[in-house]
């Protein structure tokens, strides 16, 4: 009898150890550790019988969600379900909505996998520091080898933190330019010559003609999170350091007389009645204002943007005026990431659908364009035309490599080619790749961005006198520790100086 329950007992043993080494079918994850432990090797395209099928949920910015988002999500799921044996949750956000949305997300510890980030939505380095995102290095060379080849080296330093990179950058023009657009029609009936607009000061003229002549249409479309003081144009980099300065000295731009003159100029403008009455509160530049202004200010204006913005500009023509050369800084490289949020139970899977989309053209143009014949009609083999109203729109730099993508009507065959090597050509910010780490100084950095985010919009539209908010500003930065902070910048600074052969 002994004998028998002996043997009982040590065949039940290996089917426990058998199952065990198997690793199980459901996607469920109580071990503590996250994601399936079953993965397919390098090559995402192809399903392993073994991977347990799963739910991913992604989100991202958009202008304006979609009316056939659903039919865009089934397509998707048509193209990864049999190479990853994964199901996919399109969770678009108006850009206006998105960071106090994800915010609140993030905080409550709600379940998604991927998420998009920039250093202008969704702050990634907060986030970062913040804990909310994984580190992706193992994962990326293990499921996602060809578009971490694919990328810049640079770009991914851009990304990293404490030698770590928790994002991937959906990757584009890796420059900024500072300038505006104004409508082409409008500049072609006032025979206004762009070619003598040098500086932000020269487009008065135009604004003047506007407003004197076009009863409705706002000469400059301003919003109150998206309007910044630029300090490229105005010679220093994202250090405060001034271009040419090889001591690497540190200013607080508010206090610069450069800053006050921009503020200045707005206010200006804002009494002549030549920005928008909302310019501080307006989050977004929508559907509501699409056509109804002559100029906007832009950040990056990258080959072939013209076109881009034409089709967010109610259709009308745009002339891009450049008030800078293009500059590769470290924000330029993380406008637009895609990261893997710590709450994902699949990461692995996770970063194969960001292998995907990074590497099949036709996934990566569905999300883009949504579907040919519905959404956009191809005009030849690289570009398309999307059609005006008809159920789709998304921006292809949020969700991978736009060099994979076709091309939209009225830029120019050579676009992709032409930013590649902008990318490559641009000039290079001083201090580019030095990240300041404010954990010793986390009180003083969030009351210094408080006060930012108090007084900035109302500054930098104009909305307010500068004679009595600027001061008023220059006081409340420095009691939350704007001294401190640049101190410890240029301590900082000085070491990375030193260690990277600048000094």
């Amino acid at each position: 009898m002994k004998k028998i329950q002996m043997t009982l007992l040590l065949l039940l043993c290996s089917i426990v150890i058998l199952s065990a080494c198997s690793g199980g079918k459901n996607g469920n994850n109580t071990s503590g550790n996250q994601g399936e432990t079953a993965a397919p090797s390098n090559n995402a395209g192809s399903t392993d019988g073994d991977l347990p099928e799963v739910e991913l949920i992604w989100y991202y910015g958009v202008s304006q969600v979609s009316p056939d988002q659903q039919k865009i999500e089934d397509e998707v799921n048509k193209i990864i379900k049999p190479k990853i044996n994964a199901t996919v949750k399109l969770k678009p956000i108006d850009f206006g909505s998105y960071t106090t949305k994800l915010n609140t997300a993030s905080a409550a510890g709600e379940k998604f996998d991927l998420v998009w980030t920039a250093n202008w939505a969704f702050n990634y380095d907060e986030n970062v520091k913040k804990g909310a995102f994984i580190p992706l290095d193992k994962l990326l060379d293990e499921y996602a080898p060809e578009t971490k080849k694919v990328i810049p080296t640079f770009t991914w330093d851009a990304t990293k933190y404490k030698s770590e990179i928790y994002a991937v950058p959906n990757y584009q023009t890796i420059t900024s330019r500072y300038g505006a657009s104004i409508r082409k029609d409008l500049a072609d009936k006032y025979n206004f010559d762009t070619n003598t607009v040098k500086r932000i000061e020269d487009l008065e003229p135009f604004f003047k003609l506007v407003k004197e002549n076009e009863p409705g249409i706002t000469p400059l479309m301003l919003t109150g999170p998206g309007t910044k003081f630029e300090p490229s144009m105005y010679g220093f980099d994202d250090s405060g350091v001034k271009i040419g300065d090889t001591s690497l000295k540190t200013n607080i731009l508010e206090e610069s007389p450069e800053y006050k003159s921009f503020i200045d100029l707005m206010h200006s403008w804002f009494k002549k009645g030549y920005i928008n009455d909302d310019a501080s509160t307006v989050k977004q530049i929508d559907s509501v204002y699409n056509g109804k202004y002559a100029t906007s200010l832009e950040s990056a204006m990258k080959p072939g943007y013209e076109a881009e913005k034409k089709a967010s500009n109610g259709g009308y023509d745009v002339i891009g005026i450049p008030f800078t050369e293009a500059t590769t800084r470290r924000t330029s490289n993380i406008t637009t990431l895609t990261a893997v949020s710590r709450t994902s139970a699949n990461p692995e899977r996770a970063v194969q659908l960001i292998e995907l989309v990074n590497n099949d053209p036709e996934l990566y143009n569905l999300l883009s364009f949504g579907i040919e014949g519905t959404h956009y009609e191809k005009l030849d083999d690289k570009t398309v035309k999307v059609k005006t109203g008809g159920g789709y729109v998304a921006q292809n730099w949020v969700f991978g490599n736009v060099f994979n993508g076709y091309l939209v009507e009225g830029q120019a065959p050579d676009t992709w080619e032409v930013t590649k090597k902008l990318n490559e050509s641009a000039f290079v910010q001083p201090t580019f790749g030095f990240v300041f780490d404010d954990s010793s100084l986390k009180a003083e950095f969030a009351n210094v961005n408080a006060m930012k985010a108090e007084y900035e919009p109302l500054l930098m539209t104009g909305t307010v006198d500068p004679a009595e908010y600027l001061p008023e500003y220059l006081e409340k930065l420095k009691k939350a520790g704007s001294a401190k902070l640049k101190d410890e910048l240029q301590k900082q600074l000085d070491a990375w100086a030193v260690e990277n052969g600048k000094k």
